[in-house]
């Protein structure tokens, strides 16, 4: 088997799925064929039409025959065959139809029969005389079917029933006699109005597809119970209006899809199951840890404190991000203090005037709020220098705030920042400007800077690092907690801002900061404004723009996998001189 799937002749999915290559596929029928090739009723396997309805139609069928398949086209007339030719095939394991009818009395069909595959059964199947109790898949799409049949039968190996596009079924089969079904199949069968409350039974379930059962109502209180289910399937069941919040019971549940339907409210027992992965409901869509922020969002009134229903779900430890939609976001900041663990938020508004409204109303209410813990997505925080603030008012002291990942350029620029930090001129900050090539530099006077995002041929935003000045009143010491209580990033082009709280700076992975980074396009104007907590005040604060390659460089030259480098315009002698012996490859 490892040798096969190297050579990729098969394959094996992470459901365990066994999958053919054509090749090997033909490779073992001309095996078959050759073994026999004028008795083909003496073979382990049919597959050739032809041979097939000459073996069938003759009643030449032997007991050596184990699988047996006859696909005819939908554009023939039905096939009928008699039962009776499958009389000696007392080994057969698998048998698939397509376009056949089959007459007569069912008994005639091996009993050692495990993959029963027939495309548009008919509705006489359900009088004939049908035990098969060790069938462990049956494929019944495309039937023709009322019912399954008439009177349930004990199937203790079936895991697999598959009845889906049945445009005639009105009901689903009794499942007390399915203790090991695995997987249940029934999307598309538009008149399919109710699910035998016996699926309770079903103690092993994995899998019920009802998508697209357009007439179904309701569904029987009793599927709640089944606590192996993880994943459901509702979508475009356009009558059920409502799901129980007895949903919480099943507790192996991962994956919800009931999108188009009628159903107005998401229950609030969902956000409870910890099993939860993927949800499809009410107009969410996505993993649970995005969708959830929203779905909260979406039962809050933008200006009260969340119901109590909604205070029972503050537990959820996977709830890390919010978004908050194009909406008045008033309220933001008691929502966000009764979400302990939330890390992160991003508000979205209609207007850059909204966004200056929403920003200086959070940054009023956040500084009163002690206990909201909103953080961003920096890799690393530290101060500039060590120890007490000096017990000079005029006194400067330096925050770093380094957001995304690490590199040689940003550790040259930390340096360089302490170096000229450490000068300690009284009275002034001398920081690292633009003149080195390796970042562009933006700064502002008190607790906010604006900047437009400058377009860098050839570059991509690697990083930001953000450099804080500030005093701080005699009492007030470095080592009594940080400097910053909250930080905005505001991007008033595409009029979306994120905000964070001082004290989780340096929490979460890279990844996140990805989120930010990847918002701030060449051409946005951003302003990024700092929250000091009490007896501090922020003096400057710099922001450096790190790119994937040295800024100067990387305009002028193409740089190839070998080192060289070739010259497209500018200064040739000067850009020479800059590159020196480094060598570049291409971004």
């Amino acid at each position: 088997m490892n040798v096969l799937m190297e050579r990729c002749l098969i394959t094996v999915d992470t459901k365990g799925k066994l999958g053919m290559h054509g090749l090997l596929r033909d490779m073992g029928r001309e095996i078959i064929r050759e073994s026999l090739p004028m008795k083909p009723e003496e073979r382990s396997r049919l597959w050739n039409p032809d041979e097939v309805l000459n073996v069938l139609s003759k009643d030449m069928g032997t007991k050596a025959i184990e699988g047996l398949a006859l696909n005819l086209p939908k554009s023939l007339n039905p096939t009928h065959l008699k039962t009776e030719a499958f009389k000696e095939m007392k080994r057969l394991r698998l048998l698939q139809f397509a376009n056949v009818q089959l007459v007569g009395d069912f008994k005639f069909l091996s009993t050692d029969l495990r993959w029963l595959c027939w495309h548009e059964c008919p509705p006489e199947y359900t009088i004939a005389n049908f035990y098969q109790g060790n069938l462990v898949a049956i494929d019944f799409k495309y039937s023709k079917l009322n019912l399954v049949w008439k009177k349930g039968q004990m199937m203790k190996n079936l895991k697999i029933l598959n009845l889906s596009h049945s445009q005639h079924l009105t009901q689903t089969p009794d499942f007390s006699n399915m203790p090991n079904l695995e997987k249940l199949i029934l999307k598309y069968c538009p008149k399919l109005t109710s699910v035998s409350h016996t699926i309770e039974h079903l103690k092993q379930v994995l899998l019920i597809n009802l998508k697209g059962c357009s007439r179904l109502r309701v569904l029987p209180r009793s599927i709640y119970k089944l606590r192996s289910l993880k994943t459901l399937i509702l979508s475009e069941c356009s009558l059920i209006d409502k799901l129980e919040e007895d949903i919480e019971q099943m507790e192996s549940l991962a994956t919800l899809m009931a999108d188009k339907t009628a159903i107005t409210q998401v229950p609030h027992a969902l956000l409870r199951l910890k099993s939860i992965v993927y949800i499809s409901l009410c107009d969410f869509e996505g993993l649970s840890r995005n969708v959830f922020p929203s779905i909260i969002w979406s039962w809050t009134s933008p200006t009260n404190n969340f119901s109590p229903q909604v205070q029972t779900l503050l537990d959820l430890s996977n709830l890390v991000s919010l978004v908050v939609p194009k909406r008045n976001s008033q309220g933001l900041s008691s929502i966000i203090r009764d979400l302990p663990q939330v890390q992160n938020v991003r508000m979205e508004c209609g207007s850059q005037l909204q966004i200056t409204g929403d920003v200086a109303s959070d940054t009023c209410n956040v500084t009163n709020c002690n206990e909201m813990i909103v953080s961003s997505c920096a890799s690393s925080v530290g101060c500039c220098s060590e120890g007490d603030v000096a017990e000079l008012e005029n006194s400067l002291n330096s925050i770093l705030i380094q957001m995304g990942m690490n590199c040689s350029v940003t550790k040259a620029l930390r340096e360089n920042i302490l170096q000229k930090f450490n000068a300690r001129v009284p009275g002034e900050c001398l920081l690292p400007g633009n003149k080195n090539p390796d970042w562009l530099t933006f700064s502002g006077e008190g607790s906010s800077v604006i900047f437009d995002v400058p377009h860098v041929n050839g570059c991509k935003l690697k990083t930001m690092m953000l450099c804080v000045s500030y005093s701080s009143s005699p009492n007030i010491k470095a080592s009594e907690g940080h400097i910053i209580k909250n930080l905005f990033i505001i991007n008033l082009t595409k009029t979306t801002h994120y905000l964070y709280d001082g004290d989780t700076l340096a929490s979460l992975r890279e990844e996140e900061w990805h989120k930010v980074i990847s918002n701030l396009e060449a051409g946005d104007k951003v302003q990024i404004v700092v929250v000091a907590r009490v007896g501090i005040i922020v003096k400057k604060i710099v922001v450096y723009l790190i790119y994937g390659e040295p800024i100067d460089i990387v305009c002028g030259y193409d740089m190839v996998a070998d080192g060289n480098v070739t010259v497209h315009g500018g200064d040739e002698k000067k850009n020479s001189k800059s590159l020196g012996k480094r060598k570049l490859q291409r971004v």
